[in-house]
């Protein structure tokens, strides 16, 4: 009879009862505690059901509330009964009712027969652990805590902001260092006892009963006065997640708490019917005798913990979706953007589509519609080509177009006619690749029937737009991947900008195009420009475009050498 095992149990009476009778079939005696909480109905049919059982007492039952003074009480009372009634108890080990040990118990026994004088508690100061949520690591022992956190949030939260205005401290009793950890440990019996029979032990309870969570901090303090060997360590495999809440162990993580070695762990669900049947095993080689080791199993949790806050890159999910830069990237993979192409050149799209085997669609931010590939009306997931759907929210728009065609790369043109509203989102976007020829949008205007004075009335605005369009793209907060040409330089050699936007799509080409876009016929362009320039209107986003172009269709004999870079 080495280890005396308390039990604090509140629901899952079967499992509780399962697990009890397995501790106590390997010589461990047990002190209950049931939550006050519990009905009586339901507290004397468990009691009754453990009767047969001459190594188990019960607890005097408290109400034990997350974080109140509750919980330490009642492992307070039930390590006093075990002290008393139990005397070959070596070391005492805090469990709950949710809890499964995953060793034979005997190796337990053994590892702690060795260690005869070690406490295994995690105490650490606040300055030191990483895993106080909510803002109140060393305001928890200032403080006075007299409302529930959970049931009682408004008044908590009132007390704790009045006391801060007011600059309340309170002080910490005779100059103990607060420490705090998980709250399942395993003490030895001397140390376990000089706690409780403490001369000062009134001013401590009175202390840490307006504490903050002291289940996590009143033994993990007061260890520190008597224990001779502390190994600031749980045997119990406890894992939380960024909110603080533990996790809980089902029939598919079997092979997961095998891998971890330890000897205890929680929280298991009460219906994991494989868990129980696995572990609740007292056979020599259920587990390796091994050093118990929790940290190999941190991975495997870190990778959750980071899917669970950060998602799939390019998935909005409910509980993320709200949330302003909470997500996981605004799009799942890499997508392009043309500005300009389709106005200088008469078959852009088509052209584009035959070279790289991509799905290029039009303005997808057109005014009127969302120009789909092919004409489509509904696109995969069953985004629908309405501009008032759109606009609605542009950008889930875009992230679901990429999301759900994932497998096959999408492009799309843009423009300053389109909506707007998408630019920042597109610039910051590091999977986009957005290519622009400046000033190509003067082509339609020049190609146009209207009056004149419509024209430069238009080309003003459309310039503006597209200024500060280029301002967003040259900005430092830019994460996309841009190259930027004025219409004048582009059209004097266009097959290397071509080459290169089909080789960053990453359809590289070592004899370079075999066919070319056709580009529209520019004769009279830059007298049309200075026209605008004559009318007080002076377009310089196409660069220095003379009045005598000598405007070629890009030709494959005239392509220049390409290199691959």
């Amino acid at each position: 009879m080495g280890v005396g095992i308390i039990m604090l149990v509140h629901t899952a009476f079967g499992r509780a009862e399962q697990v009890a009778r397995h501790w106590a079939a390997a010589g461990c005696p047990l002190v209950i505690h049931v939550d006050k909480a519990v009905p009586r109905k339901t507290y004397d049919a468990f009691v009754n059901a453990l009767s047969d059982m001459p190594d188990v007492r019960f607890a005097k039952r408290h109400r034990c509330e997350w974080g109140t003074w509750g919980l330490v009480a009642a492992t307070q009372d039930a390590a006093k009964i075990m002290l008393r009634d139990f005397a070959d108890v070596r070391h005492v080990y805090l469990a709950s009712g949710s809890c499964l040990p995953l060793r034979p118990v005997q190796e337990l026994i053994d590892y702690l027969a060795k260690r005869p004088h070690t406490d295994f508690i995690e105490s650490a100061t606040t300055a030191d652990v990483p895993w106080t949520m909510g803002g109140l690591d060393q305001e928890r022992f200032t403080l006075r805590f007299p409302f529930s956190w959970r049931n009682q949030r408004y008044l908590f939260d009132k007390y704790v902001a009045l006391q801060r205005i007011l600059r309340f401290k309170r002080r910490i009793p005779n100059g103990i260092v607060p420490h705090m950890g998980s709250q399942w440990w395993c003490l030895t019996r001397q140390t376990l006892s000089a706690i409780l029979q403490d001369p000062e032990r009134d001013t401590y309870d009175r202390y840490f009963s307006k504490v903050w969570i002291p289940d996590e901090s009143y033994f993990q303090t007061l260890v520190r006065q008597y224990s001779r060997q502390i190994e600031s360590r749980s045997l119990t495999l406890s894992k939380f997640d960024y909110q603080g809440k533990p996790h809980i162990f089902y029939d598919d993580h079997l092979q997961l708490l095998r891998r971890s070695d330890c000897f205890v762990a929680r929280k298991i669900w009460p219906f994991a019917d494989r868990l129980y049947q696995a572990f609740l095993t007292d056979q020599a080689g259920a587990m390796n005798r091994t050093e118990p080791n929790p940290g190999k199993i941190d991975r495997i949790f870190a990778k959750a913990v980071e899917r669970r806050t950060r998602g799939r890159p390019g998935l909005y999910m409910q509980s993320r979706f709200p949330v302003e830069n909470r997500e996981n990237g605004l799009t799942c993979a890499q997508y392009s953007v043309f500005e300009g192409f389709s106005d200088l050149f008469e078959n852009f799209e088509p052209w584009l589509a035959k070279m790289t085997g991509m799905r290029v669609h039009g303005h997808l931010f057109a005014p009127e519609r969302a120009a789909f590939s092919e004409g489509q009306t509904v696109m995969n997931g069953a985004l629908s080509d309405s501009a008032a759907l759109r606009d609605y929210n542009p950008r889930a728009f875009l992230a679901s177009l990429i999301w759900n065609t994932r497998g096959e790369r999408q492009c799309f043109q843009f423009g300053p006619r389109d909506m707007q509203k998408i630019e920042w989102e597109i610039a910051k976007d590091p999977n986009a690749q957005i290519s622009v020829i400046s000033g190509a949008w003067a082509v339609p205007l020049f190609k146009s029937n209207s009056n004149f004075s419509d024209i430069r009335r238009e080309a003003a605005l459309l310039q503006r737009v597209e200024s500060k369009h280029l301002e967003v793209l040259r900005s430092q907060w830019t994460k996309a991947r841009v190259r930027i040409w004025t219409m004048a330089e582009f059209i004097e050699a266009p097959m290397e900008p071509l080459q290169t936007i089909i080789d960053e799509i990453g359809q590289q080409n070592l004899r370079g195009l075999a066919e070319v876009p056709r580009m529209t016929d520019l004769s009279g362009f830059g007298q049309f420009l200075q026209n605008l320039k004559n009318q007080g209107m002076h377009p310089y986003l196409m660069g220095d475009f003379p009045v005598e172009h000598r405007l070629h269709e890009p030709q494959q004999n005239q392509r220049k050498p390409y290199l691959v870079r």
